[in-house]
């Protein structure tokens, strides 16, 4: 029962530590992934942060200024982003996999590609294919993205083994994937091109 004459610092001992101090930050495509962020007055100084599943989980101070919380959080972000990426950069067999099932599914296992990985001095394109030697090239930065994203760039790339130009027939084999108008609207929207790709 409810008295007016309770303190408010007798009140606020009743609330589990956790009941009131709960904020969501929403998963987007702009930030990638969901915070939950738990502020609790059992914690005096330190900030820690775990990701279980696709949240990461932020356990700080009730009474942290909001605008040091966010920077804290916003590092956390980068750090755990780049434990990701450093991961799918050294993925080579996975990459290797997922052309190997593009290869069988959409060109019947008749492409010879000789290498796919990911680099870091692509800035202004996702993929890169020297259709002589086989080899691919993709952004790192595909590692952040949908999967559906990174197949279209790599079966995109992997299609110019046949047709080395954007050709009618080059874009015909392009869109038997069945989300390659949507994945090129999300790379749009990111603001990096395909075109102009290939290598001699």
């Amino acid at each position: 029962m409810f008295s007016p004459n309770r303190t408010k610092s007798q009140i606020k001992k009743r609330l589990p530590d956790r009941e009131a101090f709960i904020i969501k930050e929403k998963q987007t495509e702009m930030n990638p992934m969901e915070v939950k962020i738990i502020r609790s007055r059992r914690r005096k100084r330190t900030i820690s942060a775990r990701v279980v599943g696709k949240v990461m989980h932020v356990h700080a101070p009730e009474n942290i200024p909001d605008d040091k919380l966010k920077k804290v959080v916003e590092d956390f972000k980068t750090r755990f982003e780049k434990r990701k990426i450093k991961k799918e950069l050294k993925s080579k067999e996975s990459l290797e996999k997922i052309g190997q099932r593009l290869n069988k599914r959409y060109f019947g296992g008749r492409l010879k590609v000789s290498l796919i990985k990911y680099v870091t001095n692509q800035n202004k394109q996702f993929g890169s294919c020297n259709y002589r030697t086989g080899t691919i090239r993709l952004s790192h930065r595909l590692a952040e993205m949908p999967e559906w994203v990174r197949d279209y760039v790599l079966l995109h790339e992997m299609a110019h083994i046949i047709e080395p130009n954007h050709s009618k027939s080059f874009w015909e084999l392009v869109s038997r994937y069945k989300l390659a108008e949507r994945a090129r609207g999300y790379l749009i929207a990111k603001g990096m091109e395909m075109e102009e790709d290939v290598q001699d």
